[in-house]
């Protein structure tokens, strides 16, 4: 069996790809360089060469609050053609089995908490990432499409907030976990007494290391089709995953300051976004499957740190 992998080099792709090699998978890959996943002709023509046995669409263009609220167009744009392009081609390239990975900011602002599969689309999306969520809920709806229209086997997971090694670390633009490892560190190094932290630090944020979201996304992927179908439904075919704990933003800037040795003040400032007061989701599903997640916030923040600090060099600064 030969799977696709799109999106190797990101945070998730990786890891989905050392756990794919260390089971003795065969693999395809392809770099940004190598494969431009908006270009339809591009991905037509290397679909229809490879014919892989399954594919798994990890990529994406992804960034915190402040890249999504200052470039909603990237986001919308790029998110919706690479995803039109993967799924429509596997399925012409005759690929029965497709896993896409999405996000939990599919769901409503105001979405009862935790956030049941049963959420999506029934309320207003946060504001500074709809253009995102909205890509990211048609990567679900185009699965569900063709599943009913064609018979295929393409499948959904919605994962919390990642975080681990590979990520993007840059000040701005990434997530808020891998940001303040970054802004931490610096204080640190440049001797600063305080760290600020955007918004009023309330909300609330759940989780997930990148070791187990590749380890729930394989689980899912390889999970028999009467077992999947019969936790999910025709319209409501994708997977929360998670890890069922949530933090707020000033505890978790404490745990990344004594993480990376900050001895001084930790500042708020609430008058940048913070975006939803609450983010958890319903990882219940999944766990009647029988897939939990096992690595801790702590350990799992020294270990991304660890990483940080080793690779330096080589962040990215997109």
């Amino acid at each position: 069996m030969s799977i696709f992998v799109a999106g190797h080099q990101g945070m998730v792709g990786s890891a989905i790809l050392r756990m794919l090699h260390a089971r003795g998978v065969a693999t395809i890959t392809r770099s940004r360089q190598e494969l431009d996943l908006t270009d339809q002709a591009a991905v037509r023509d290397f679909l229809a060469e490879q014919r892989p046995d399954a594919v798994i669409l990890a990529a994406a263009k992804v960034g915190g609050i402040h890249a999504n609220d200052s470039r909603p167009a990237d986001f919308i744009y790029q998110n919706l053609t690479l995803e039109c392009n993967v799924i429509h081609q596997s399925f012409r390239a005759g690929v029965r089995r497709l896993l896409f990975l999405g996000s939990s900011c599919i769901y409503p602002r105001a979405a009862a908490q935790p956030m049941h599969e049963d959420a999506l689309l029934t309320g207003v999306l946060e504001p500074t990432n709809e253009p995102y969520a909205i890509a990211k809920i048609a990567g679900i709806k185009l699965c569900e499409s063709y599943n009913r229209q064609h018979g295929t086997d393409y499948r959904s997971v919605m994962p919390a907030n990642l975080y681990g090694p590979r990520d993007n670390f840059h000040p701005e633009h990434s997530h808020v976990l891998p940001a303040l490892i970054r802004r931490f560190h610096e204080a640190v190094t440049q001797g600063f007494d305080e760290v600020v932290i955007w918004g009023s630090g309330t909300p609330r944020r759940e989780f997930l290391h990148v070791g187990d979201m590749a380890d729930a996304s394989l689980f899912v992927m390889d999970l028999p089709h009467d077992i999947y179908q019969a936790n999910t439904q025709p319209m409501l075919s994708h997977i929360n995953v998670g890890s069922g704990q949530e933090v707020s933003i000033a505890s978790l800037a404490q745990l990344i300051a004594e993480a990376t040795g900050f001895k001084g003040r930790i500042a708020f400032d609430p008058a940048r976004p913070e975006g939803a007061p609450r983010k958890l989701l319903d990882v219940s599903r999944l766990a009647a499957m029988g897939w939990r997640a096992s690595i801790p916030l702590e350990q799992g923040i020294l270990q991304t740190y660890h990483w940080f600090l080793e690779n330096q060099g080589a962040l990215r600064e997109d």
